[in-house]
């Protein structure tokens, strides 16, 4: 018989979800991991991760039935089909767009973890400092302190590679040796650094891939094909890292297929007594009893949950008497930047396929620096050689297009600004009951936009791009804005923000859920703020000091 009480219910299995299983578990928990997808086994999984190209239908092009049957996939680069089978399916789980919102979601053992852009940054006292001395929004509830030995903690076993720079708005971290610029990047980081006299500084981007034999897991082999599952478990998912670490303690158990439409709430103990959960292959549905419950299920879709909780004390759900459950949604605003050429290395190729690009951390608005908007934007991007695919205008067709293509064409640059967003009162997620998806759940209406401060800074996006690669020597530079819609970034956070006061926050200091501290929420939903930097390493160590406090709770009898 089906086990039906735990320790503790982590729901979801992304990076959030996987570091909580491991925490709790190897702290002595007896945890149940829920899953609303099925399960994807960590090498054999990996169905098309050793496909040679040849062998893929289309050559990894998108055939027509494939983009008719995602719309909302097919707006980007993500629709693939080669792992199209990895996003969820918009057809089973709709959402209504009040204003344009690409929502890209992977509901499977390991979510987005399998296909993240593995870039790892820490925030520093500028991010956590900026709501509170600008007078937005509200003030974070911790300052970078309280959180540099569990960034210190989550680095050491998630594997990030990356080199240090002692940079005070990008704070280096527990790094294993880092990948290389290539030949053209080394040549116009060196330009930028003496021509802007090194306030502007361009390095290797630190990135979730082994670059040595670490934690049980072979370094990267430079394939570049991340994004399909790494056989090898050379970059860092739940199903390499933290879920084999779970596993072997003996106290997890996984159970996909598991879609949590509620949190069990009891009015007399104002706790959290358990999950109900829908299964979606048998369609029953089963009340698992825990302690303690860790919301970690993506931004949305935890703060969905905990909008369909609690509803006859409160009609907005668990944590919504303070007006702000479900708002200040933020991302990353990005696609503006630069591009051009580069000359006077066509002596030069790379050898291997670095799955990693360049960064140029945030210069504007720090340092004396003030300009129309407020926070900043940081820079992603790479310089290759053209291959065999591209165009050569004068040749059309026959032998001396074929002549051409035998050797690599001209070196490129480009880069593309990530910026932050402000988490806006008015960007905001609701619920629609009278439209539900196929498991019968109301789906997510989604109401967001940038705003003045963002459209000014993508102005500056472009124009210091090009600034940045002219002063290097980069020939043709072309500033572009590609355009951008609300959730392109992948990046969705806030909805359920940390703060000081349970008047204008849902999550206290430890992402506890004021109304019910024994609901942790340490997901992107958590977020007071955005920073302009990936925030993926933000939630690993957040995760990470919500369970140890969680456990800690739980000996004191606090829970």
């Amino acid at each position: 018989m089906e086990n039906l009480t735990y320790d503790a219910i982590v729901v979801g299995s992304g990076i959030s979800g996987g570091w909580a299983a491991k925490e709790l578990t190897q702290k002595g928990l007896k945890v149940l991991l829920l899953e609303r997808g099925r399960n994807i086994e960590h090498v054999s999984g990996y169905k098309n991760a050793t496909l040679p190209p040849w062998q893929v239908p289309h050559r990894g092009k998108v055939p027509t039935d494939l983009r008719d049957a995602h719309p909302v996939q097919r707006r980007d680069y993500i629709l693939n089909e080669v792992n199209y089978d990895y996003w969820e399916k918009e057809s089973d789980s709709p959402y209504i767009e009040k204003k344009p919102f690409d929502w890209f979601r992977g509901y499977h053992v390991g979510g987005r973890s399998l296909m993240w852009g593995r870039q790892s940054y820490r925030f520093s006292d500028f991010d956590f400092e900026a709501n509170a001395k600008e007078g937005v929004a509200i003030d974070w509830p911790i300052r970078y302190a309280d959180l540099a030995p569990w960034y210190d903690y989550v680095e050491r076993f998630a594997g990030i590679s990356g080199s240090k720079e002692n940079l005070p708005q990008l704070p280096d971290g527990q790094f294993l040796p880092p990948m290389d610029l290539n030949v053209v990047e080394q040549h116009v980081a060196a330009r930028i650094r003496t021509h802007f006299k090194d306030t502007r500084r361009m390095i290797i981007g630190r990135v979730a891939n082994l670059t040595q034999p670490h934690e049980d897991r072979v370094n990267c082999q430079f394939r570049n094909k991340c994004w399909l599952g790494c056989p090898f478990g050379a970059y860092f998912s739940t199903q390499s890292s933290t879920l084999p670490a779970a596993m072997k303690t003996g106290n997890l158990v996984l159970r996909p297929f598991s879609l949590a439409t509620r949190l069990l709430y009891d009015k007399d103990t104002r706790r959290a007594r358990g999950v109900e959960v829908l299964d979606t292959e048998t369609r029953q549905t089963i009340e698992y009893k825990a302690k303690v419950v860790f919301l970690c299920a993506s931004a949305f879709n935890s703060t969905s949950i905990l909008m369909r909780s609690a509803t006859d004390v409160w009609p907005g759900g668990l944590g919504s008497s303070s007006g702000e459950l479900g708002h200040n949604v933020m991302d990353h605003h990005f696609r503006a930047g630069a591009s051009g050429r580069v000359e006077g290395f066509g002596d030069k190729i790379v050898f291997g396929r670095r799955p990693n690009g360049f960064y140029i951390p945030r210069f504007r608005n720090l340092f004396g620096d003030r300009r129309g908007y407020t926070r900043g934007f940081g820079y992603q991007g790479s310089a290759s050689r053209e291959g065999w695919a591209r165009e050569v205008a004068e040749l059309g067709i026959g032998a001396p297009l074929k002549e051409a293509l035998r050797e690599p064409g001209q070196w490129t640059i480009g880069m593309t600004g990530f910026g932050e967003i402000l988490p806006y009162h008015a960007n905001r997620i609701s619920l629609d009951w009278n439209t539900r998806d196929k498991w019968g759940q109301p789906v997510l209406v989604m109401d967001c936009e940038i705003k003045e401060n963002e459209k000014k800074m993508r102005v500056d996006m472009m124009a210091d791009a090009a600034e940045m690669l002219e002063a290097a020597g980069v020939k043709q530079v072309k500033p572009a804005d590609a355009g951008y819609n609300f959730g392109r970034g992948i990046h969705e956070m806030g909805t359920a923000r940390m703060g000081r006061d349970p008047k204008t926050s849902v999550l206290n200091a430890h992402n506890q859920v004021w109304e019910a501290p024994n609901v942790y929420v340490t997901d992107g939903a958590s977020m007071t703020s955005g920073a302009c930097i990936n925030p993926s390493l933000t939630y690993m160590a957040l995760t990470a000091r919500a369970a140890d406090h969680a456990v800690a709770e739980l000996k004191r009898r606090n829970l």
